[in-house]
């Protein structure tokens, strides 16, 4: 069977280690992707649904796969008040401004009698059957009551205290050698240095030894004048002010190379990690490390073979996507299809920038 993958390929070389991976908030299941290790997959999946956990639990069929009913807190001895709803105050206002949340109104009173799977969908959990709020856990202990001293990812969407959960890993990412993390971020609030926002976020993981290799932006329109949705539930829209995301960190070992937590890393989480920044659509951060790592890479894994995939992956557009040498050897003559066709610029985008270039044009020299 043809490899498709780098994750694939890596998948199969593995042989001392697994893809651990921790889902904080899997109502809808593991990120399909991730998939790819097959049974070199090893999960914990945390939600405050039980009702989806058991419904995760009787469809799996990884036994190392476990999905875990309860509420998260940065404190164990801190029940949930599911009354203070699921953000800071400024973000809660926000929310209420904006359009998916008129649609949450209207639709309110079908969705208490909805199949748990169509409250998921439209982001309505806390009608489901919902764990105990007066004993929630800390997410670094589960781990240790559970064993785990070795991670390779952690995804945190929680629609709730993220920034909190984020902030009980202060010091503990390093020594569970974590890869990456995924994280849902807010672009709105009012600059408080403890509020769930990207801000925050962003120098919270770079002070960890992250770097950041992938942002989302998703829209949201007012009720004032609701814009069309994405996707077919309320959520994100065609239009619409920032005021969510998703942003992916990562070690970024090439920027780390001499340091002493880059020459320690086994092979086997260097290819794990460029398995990862390839799922993550950056195809080109994979190739540095199978470059430079190339010859500890060699006994798990073909590099030549995943540089060619990493080169396919960089070509989605091509019906004849070419091979990496030839790719790179393309890129040397500096050809045109690297380049978007003037051709195909829309006129009113060429009069746009005509018009700015009149109104400020270069300074002489």
């Amino acid at each position: 069977m043809a490899v498709r993958s780098l994750a694939t390929l890596v998948a199969q070389g593995l042989a001392a280690e697994r893809f651990a991976l921790l889902d904080v908030g899997c109502s809808g299941g593991l990120d399909p992707k991730w998939r790819a290790f097959g049974q070199r997959l090893r999960a914990i999946g945390i939600d405050a649904s039980a009702t989806e956990c058991q419904r995760l639990t009787a469809a799996e069929d990884n036994p190392d796969i476990e999905y875990v009913a309860t509420f998260v807190s940065p404190r164990a001895d801190r029940p949930i008040d599911l009354s203070a709803g699921p953000a800071a105050p400024h973000i809660m206002k926000m929310r209420d401004r904006m359009s998916f949340m008129r649609t949450r109104e209207i639709r309110e009173e079908r969705l208490r009698t909805a199949s748990t799977e169509e409250q998921l969908r439209h982001n309505a959990w806390e009608m489901t059957g919902l764990a105990d709020p007066a004993k929630p856990v800390v997410v670094p202990d589960l781990l240790a009551a559970k064993g785990w001293t070795d991670l390779d990812y952690l995804k945190i969407d929680t629609d709730g205290i993220d920034w909190e959960i984020l902030q009980s890993f202060a010091g503990r990412l390093a020594p569970l050698r974590l890869l990456a993390v995924q994280l849902e971020v807010n672009f709105v609030g009012d600059g408080a240095p403890e509020e769930h926002a990207f801000h925050n976020t962003d120098r919270f993981m770079r002070q960890q030894g992250f770097d950041l290799f992938r942002l989302d932006v998703r829209n949201y329109s007012t009720r004032a004048l609701p814009a069309r949705y994405i996707w077919p539930t309320p959520a994100e829209t065609h239009s619409g002010r920032p005021f969510q995301g998703e942003a992916y960190y990562a070690i970024d070992l090439i920027r780390h190379i001499g340091s002493e937590g880059a020459e320690q890393m086994s092979a086997e989480k260097i290819a794990k990690l460029a398995a990862i920044l390839s799922s993550w659509e950056v195809p080109d951060a994979a190739a540095e490390l199978l470059l430079h790592y190339r010859e500890r890479l060699a006994a798990i894994l073909d590099v030549e073979q995943g540089l060619d995939l990493l080169a396919i992956q960089a070509q989605p557009e091509s019906p004849r996507p070419l091979g990496y040498r030839d790719y790179m050897a393309r890129f040397e003559t500096d050809p045109p299809d690297f380049y978007r066709p003037e051709g195909n610029i829309p006129l009113s985008e060429r009069l746009k920038a005509a018009w700015r270039a009149f109104l400020q044009p270069r300074a002489k020299r």
